[in-house]
């Protein structure tokens, strides 16, 4: 049963009044004068859902929707009688006639509530049955014919007494069995004198079903509705008595767990006497051992607090091994036991030559850091990210640093990672919980000052679950990091004496906030020579010390690994690189395997033949003789490229076309380039009629590789002024410049990729901006032979330079009869 603890049918006392009102029961001679009422022949309809209103029962009722609230409103200034129906789906929001039962309750409004969260609450008392007729109309709200229901004059005989005497019997013990219901309901059914409202009553507070509700509703005599009742309080009296017998036997079981208690003590002291470690002798084994660590006070205070708790629990209990777990991580972690770091400038500079080739910037920064350790003997760890495209050693330089330094080495690999909590770790009050990565990586390695790597920072997520990025930025701050707060230990870590190397293939996607705490060292792609060094040195060394062969038994000569470069991989690393080449060393195993007459040193033919067909077309200059048609400067991550602009006219009406699937930068630049061409048309001694007459189509060849970013820009704008003067560009020249509304040339990044693209397809000449001049003095000289760069500011001068005098057609000059006829 489910007694209202604000109305019990005995009254209802209004929370907004002073005092209260008092609604009284519904007697005998109330419910005489309720069957005698006259029920008009039509009502206002208000629908309800999740319960069903009997007669002579005040009930509470929330109205929500705007059609219930305005028919209680309309009702209260009439004569406040209405019709109450229960829906038939209480999920029907907007239900009709025929999404209601066909019984009801005509009802009278007794009260409206406003409550404090702004929802209207009506106190209506039910007052006979009646039937539902035909829909009268629908807005704004249901009203419809309704007729009564005459009840059954039943003369109460013994069965129906002994029935009534019954239910009031098995209500008061229900009463008396649940804890929540409040003992003023007793006084309620106590005071009842109407056999029908008492059924009522009970059956309005039974915890059963919609559906068995209105079968109790449905029933037309007074001993069918009582016997239904009767059979719900049975069933739920043997509930709560079920319930009840539960309860006293988890009361037993917690009486059992305190004998087991005492139990364990009398065990634990017998396990003593026979010489067995009991958990008191292994808490007194983490102590001498906690005795000996090099933490600081407040961790051993918290140690010994965590063993002091563990005395006091019972080894079976769950929280035993939480605890114990606890314990057991923070005499595992390395609280200031370091490593002894190798000072031996020139010994680290072979180890980290001897690991990779170039890096040079790197190397120079390992180098620095041991210089300033060796003079000052102390100092924070720096934390570096090192940016560049796959495959240009980036997390192996890692564990060549490790070597070189003489520290222990661990990685983490952040792609993909959406948790906080692996970061910082869970409560330990979970069972089940862990520290975080970093400090779980720590008590693997055991040491407080390994080469901690961060490998993929660039690719962390974030969803309900955190933002790891954000922990982050207390793990590589230096100003914070001496006091790591993880959610496990509860206790502040130092991570100072970590060396972090993250490792990352694009910046953009890091929040900034953790940029700005890392030292961010950039590693551009390989040159095709710098490739053929690398497989010389270690590539084919590794790849030959892994399938069994000695150097005798196969070699590669520089002019094979340029063609295995050039044509088999299109890369700014050299992990493709590598994997050609174990294809090669496993087809010699092979044959060695065999005892087949081998060749050590592979022809490029031995290639084709081993990797089949070159796969990479090779980007090589495109000469040619028409006019808009220009070499550009691409960078991905991978590395540089060319990339074509081609570009041509056709009748129309000045309509600008571009396809090769362009990023919108890439589009606002050819709009920008179109724009600054009209407004220099006379510098470049173009007809200005011509930008009315003739449509132009810019394509960026490859459609189907998406291409966006500013770079493009002076390469779109000299195709464009090649076009439309039809003047041919330089042979052999390529550019790469953003450029603004007033011709300005701006500076692009990616400079080395660049130039290493253009020095392989041929290009002589480029065109950058002036400010990309720094760029270029900063790449090794050997890189540049045989390339020559022009330096401009203004876009007029990259036309000046590019544009030949030579046209390869009449100029787009119309004349004025020309003009008239397209009009």
């Amino acid at each position: 049963m489910n007694f209202n603890k604000k109305i019990f049918g005995s009254h209802i006392e209004s929370e907004d009044s002073e005092g209260g009102d008092l609604f009284p029961l519904f007697s005998q001679q109330e419910e005489k004068e309720s069957n005698r009422q006259m029920v008009p022949d039509s009502l206002p309809i208000l629908p309800i859902r999740n319960t069903v209103l009997f007669p002579g029962v005040v009930f509470p009722i929330t109205v929500g929707r705007d059609k219930s609230i305005k028919l209680i409103k309309d009702a209260n200034k009439g004569d406040k009688i209405i019709g109450v129906f229960a829906q038939i789906n209480p999920e029907t929001e907007e239900p009709t006639i025929t999404d209601l039962n066909s019984i009801g309750t005509m009802a009278q409004i007794i009260k409206i509530l406003r409550m404090p969260d702004g929802n209207t609450t009506a106190i209506i008392q039910g007052k006979r049955k009646i039937r539902l007729g035909d829909e009268i109309f629908s807005e704004p709200y249901l009203r419809a014919n309704v007729k009564a229901i005459e009840m059954e004059d039943e003369k109460p005989d013994k069965e129906l007494k002994a029935l009534i005497s019954s239910i009031k019997d098995t209500a008061t013990e229900n009463i008396e069995l649940s804890p929540n219901i409040p003992s003023e309901a007793n006084f309620a059914l106590r005071n009842i004198d109407s056999d029908n409202f008492l059924v009522s009553f009970i059956a309005s507070n039974l915890n059963i079903s919609l559906v068995e509700k209105q079968d109790i509703l449905n029933s037309n005599t007074l001993k069918e509705r009582a016997g239904l009742v009767f059979e719900h309080l049975i069933r739920e009296n043997q509930m709560l008595k079920l319930k009840d017998q539960i309860q006293s036997k988890v009361k037993v079981d917690i009486d059992k767990q305190q004998k087991e208690y005492f139990l364990q003590q009398q065990i634990r002291a017998i396990q003593e006497e026979l010489g067995h470690e009991s958990p008191d002798r292994e808490i007194q084994s983490l102590r001498e051992r906690g005795a000996t660590k090099k933490w600081s006070k407040e961790t051993g205070e918290a140690f010994n607090k965590e063993l002091d708790k563990l005395l006091r629990i019972n080894p079976a209990s769950p929280d035993y091994s939480v605890s114990l777990n606890y314990a057991q991580t923070l005499l595992e972690l390395p609280w200031n036991d370091f490593t002894k770091d190798n000072l031996d400038i020139v010994k680290a500079q072979k180890v980290l030559d001897a690991d990779h080739f170039g890096l040079e910037k790197v190397k120079q920064r390992i180098l620095e850091y041991l210089a300033v350790i060796k003079l000052k003997g102390d100092l924070k760890s720096p934390i570096i990210c090192l940016y560049g495209p796959p495959g240009v050693g980036k997390t192996s330089l890692g564990k060549s640093i490790a070597r070189a330094l003489g520290r222990k080495y661990v990685r983490v690999s952040l792609g993909g990672l959406h948790d906080e909590s692996e970061i910082r770790g869970h409560r330990k009050t979970y069972i089940g919980a862990m520290p975080g990565r970093i400090i779980q990586n720590l008590k693997k390695v055991k040491s407080g000052n390994p080469v901690f790597v961060l490998d993929e920072i660039d690719k962390v997520g974030n969803d309900f679950r955190g933002d790891p990025s954000s922990a982050l930025l207390e793990v590589l701050d230096p100003e914070q990091n001496t006091t790591f707060h993880d959610n496990y230990l509860e206790l502040d870590y130092d991570l100072s004496k970590v060396m972090f190397i993250a490792t990352a293939n694009s910046l953009d996607s890091i929040q900034p906030a953790l940029l700005d705490r890392m030292e961010v060292i950039e590693l551009s792609g390989y040159t095709v020579e710098e490739k053929i060094q690398i497989a010389q040195k270690y590539l084919v060394p590794k790849q030959r010390s892994m399938h069994g062969l000695k150097a005798s038994q196969f070699k590669l000569k520089d002019k094979v690994l340029e063609t295995i470069v050039e044509e088999y991989t299109r890369e700014s690393g050299v992990r493709n690189l590598e994997k050609k080449i174990a294809s090669l060393v496993r087809h010699n195993a092979m044959l060695t395997a065999k005892e087949t007459n081998t060749t050590p040193s592979l022809s490029k033919e031995d290639v084709q033949k081993i990797l089949g067909v070159d796969k990479m077309d090779k980007e090589i200059y495109q000469d040619n003789d028409t006019a808009g048609v220009v070499t550009g400067l691409a960078w991905s991550p991978v590395g540089g490229s060319i990339l074509f602009v081609e570009s041509t006219l056709t009748r129309g009406k000045g309509n600008l076309t571009l396809t090769g699937k362009l990023g919108d930068v890439m589009k606002e630049s050819a709009t920008t380039a179109m724009t600054f061409l009209k407004a220099n048309a006379d510098y470049l001694e173009i007809d200005y009629r011509t930008f009315n007459n003739w449509d132009a189509h810019i394509h960026f060849p490859a459609g189907a590789i998406p291409k966006d970013g500013p770079s493009a820009g002076i390469t779109i704008l000299t195709s464009l002024a090649s076009l439309y003067t039809q003047r041919k560009v330089k042979p052999y020249l390529a550019m790469t410049g953003e450029i603004t509304l007033r011709g300005r040339v701006l500076p692009v990044g990616g400079i080395k990729e660049k130039i290493l693209a253009a020095k392989r397809s041929g290009i002589k000449e480029v065109i950058m901006c002036h400010e990309n001049k720094k760029d270029v003095e900063d790449i090794p000289q050997q890189y540049l032979k045989g390339v020559s760069f022009h330096y401009v500011k203004h876009m007029l001068e990259v036309l000046d330079f590019a544009l030949m005098d030579e046209k390869v057609a009449k100029p787009l000059n119309l004349k004025i009869e020309e003009v008239k006829s397209l009009i």
